[in-house]
């Protein structure tokens, strides 16, 4: 698409051309996901789709240096378990995250949405999620079982991966755009046809297509609803001399309307994100133990938007937004603390 044609369809949706660019990309993660389904060769080629997908949509979305970016932690945490597995977890845990804050003070990252520009360090956030999920499974996969909790028994690799599995991993077409994480284990077994997403007699793989429709209208709604309010109720305002003149009440509801009309669009990403794991087969989590069973998506689920509006504590929260973020510090850090103590 030429420039001229860019800039049109940016002003009239009211976003800046790279914007634009990163929101055509990101919808581009559905029909890729849907077409790594019918990869043919088996799973080093759909390791080798997975990866390059997802490297292009980053180049078209951010630019070159965005893969860059991406390629040094990938190749500090493969390193890490090459040469140093027993103390791999902690090395790429402070590598990883030390790149990652040294990007963010660097692109002052916030600073660039609020003047139309993007970078790539929101997707560098989710790959190196998966970097260190990666190296601390590889990790645990020396202990012993008997140490070990559920989700570190479930989740252990005991062979390192191969580079292009790794790859495949990280990129797999573009969910690293916003999520959600997942485990590594599960990308192998998914893209080898293993565990739960082997064909049986009894169950054939589950259809993606009624959850997919699900999250793609959902994601409409969002965005809808997001379109509507955001006009009434911008963030600008909070510096403009009119807001200095509301009162008390007035201040406490448009502060809790603006959060409520940027929301909107945290939920929009996020269903997208949804549609494009469930559409691709790795959402699947399972079944239901109903008669007849039904197929769980819980593995693309990032937000459960009722659970948000309606919580009544703050201790709810992490259980319902950037709900697998939230499960990885738990089986990562919080439910796995021992595990840096002992690699130190």
């Amino acid at each position: 698409m030429e420039l001229p044609e860019m800039e049109s369809m940016a002003s009239a949706i009211g976003v800046s051309v790279p914007v634009l660019r990163f929101l055509l990309c990101f919808a581009a993660t559905i029909p890729v996901s849907f077409f790594h389904r019918f990869v043919p060769g088996g799973p080093a080629v759909r390791h080798l789709y997975a990866a390059a997908t997802g490297a292009m949509l980053s180049y078209l979305s951010f630019g070159l240096s965005s893969n860059l970016h991406f390629v040094i932690p990938m190749l500090l945490g493969y390193a890490s378990m090459v040469i140093c597995r027993k103390y791999c977890g902690i090395i790429t845990f402070c590598t990883a995250f030390g790149y990652l804050i040294g990007c963010h003070v660097y692109y002052m990252s916030g600073d660039a949405w609020k003047e139309g520009g993007i970078d790539a360090t929101g997707a560098l956030m989710v790959i190196t999620l998966k970097i260190v999920s990666c190296v601390i499974n590889y990790n645990d996969g020396l202990l012993k079982e008997d140490d070990l909790r559920e989700a570190q028994k479930k989740n252990r690799l005991l062979k390192l991966p191969s580079l292009l599995e790794y790859c495949g991993y990280c990129l797999c077409c573009g969910s690293h755009f916003a999520g959600p994480v997942y485990e590594m284990k599960d990308y192998l077994e998914w893209t080898e046809r293993k565990g739960i997403w082997q064909p049986t007699k009894n169950k054939l793989a589950p259809s993606p297509y009624w959850a997919t429709l699900r999250a793609l209208l959902q994601a409409a709604i969002c965005m809808g609803l997001y379109l509507y309010l955001v006009p009434h109720f911008p963030l600008s305002r909070f510096t403009e001399p009119v807001y200095q003149d509301y009162g008390f009440w007035k201040r406490l509801s448009y502060q809790y309307m603006s959060g409520f009309t940027a929301r909107w669009k945290y939920y929009f990403i996020w269903s997208i994100s949804e549609a494009s794991i469930i559409i691709s087969g790795l959402g699947f989590s399972g079944w239901t133990d109903s008669s007849p069973p039904k197929p769980l998506w819980d593995r693309a689920k990032n937000v459960d938007i009722l659970g948000v509006e309606l919580a009544t504590s703050s201790v709810q929260l992490p259980l319902v937004w950037n709900i697998q973020v939230s499960t990885w510090l738990r089986h990562s850090k919080l439910e796995n603390d021992e595990h840096f103590p002992r690699c130190s």
